[in-house]
């Protein structure tokens, strides 16, 4: 019989739940602003700008933290930051052929395949709840964007990023724990700052030339960037990477959303259902996870035994 987490644990995993459904919230409203950016600053330049100032707010915040990770842990950071840059680049490059509702939902499909490699690669026991739950998000985000479906290079340069995507929730989802956070976020930043400064270098680094450019990336540095680094970063700490992956399907909502409040776009039956699908996916996820997972990698160092745990 199941031990019951306890009332600790379990407040940690509905926290982790809300922090994530923050960062969400926080990547949904950049879409417009950085589609508004990308016109001027070049995407690796962009990228590397906004890691590169995010990496040097956290440390000097949490310059102990990160100083005192090991030799495995710094790996772990470095790993974990070179798959996040390298998946933010192919989604870039494929943007530059691809229709942005395609994008998205190509993007989106991280969802289903975080459960799917996880089975594969780390033979993580994945409830049928959470595949049920992952299949209605993943149909949610195709009502919410898809409008027809080609495969050329740059969709499966997309497809790509989305299971590097993947690779990384799992990857946070196993290995991350509370007292490495504020350190690993650290390293991440600086990585992926690293990784798309090599791929601006060869065109020259292109800066932002408004005031207004610079308050956007400075939102995007500090809120989207770090802000949303450390709280990703504990959040899974906390939480299975599956129900980590149905969470953060909310971006596409949240950025529906921002869409009708600050754009020129109406409600329409695509949001209400596809919002609708989204949110019931996460749901049915969170009504079976919250007694399931909590408090497991609330652990700091979690015994072997208990690594794999259901949604």
């Amino acid at each position: 019989m199941d031990t019951p987490p306890s009332p600790v644990h379990d407040g940690r995993a509905r926290l982790a739940v809300l922090l994530l459904l923050a960062v969400t919230a926080v990547w949904g409203s950049t879409f417009f602003l950085i589609r508004d950016l990308v016109e001027h600053v070049p995407s690796a330049d962009f990228l590397a700008v906004r890691f590169g100032i995010a990496a040097i707010l956290m440390f000097a915040l949490f310059s102990r933290q990160t100083l005192s990770l090991t030799r495995r842990e710094l790996t772990l950071g470095v790993g974990l930051g070179v798959l996040y840059a390298v998946a933010q680049l192919l989604q870039t490059v494929g943007l530059e052929t691809t229709a942005a509702s395609v994008s998205g939902f190509l993007t989106g499909t991280y969802i289903v395949l975080t459960p799917v490699l996880g089975a594969l690669l780390l033979r993580d026991h994945v409830p049928r709840v959470a595949w049920v739950a992952a299949v209605i998000a993943m149909a949610g985000i195709g009502v919410l964007s898809l409008q027809g479906l080609a495969m050329g290079f740059g969709e499966s340069l997309t497809l790509g990023s989305a299971a590097i995507y993947a690779l990384h929730i799992l990857a946070l989802g196993r290995w991350s724990t509370a007292s490495t956070a504020l350190g690993l976020s650290t390293v991440q930043a600086a990585v992926i700052a690293l990784v798309c400064l090599v791929a601006a270098v060869p065109d020259g680094v292109t800066l932002p030339a408004t005031g207004g450019q610079w308050v956007s990336l400075l939102y995007m540095a500090v809120v989207a960037g770090a802000g949303a680094l450390l709280a990703q970063t504990w959040a899974q700490a906390h939480l299975t990477a599956t129900r980590a992956a149905i969470v953060m399907a909310m971006e596409p909502v949240f950025a529906a959303v921002f869409a009708v409040l600050f754009g020129d776009e109406a409600v329409t039956w695509r949001l209400l259902v596809g919002g609708g699908l989204v949110l019931g996916a996460m749901y049915l996820v969170e009504l079976r996870g919250v007694t399931h997972d909590a408090g497991v990698s609330a652990l700091e160092d979690p015994p072997a035994e208990i690594l794999h745990h259901d949604v």
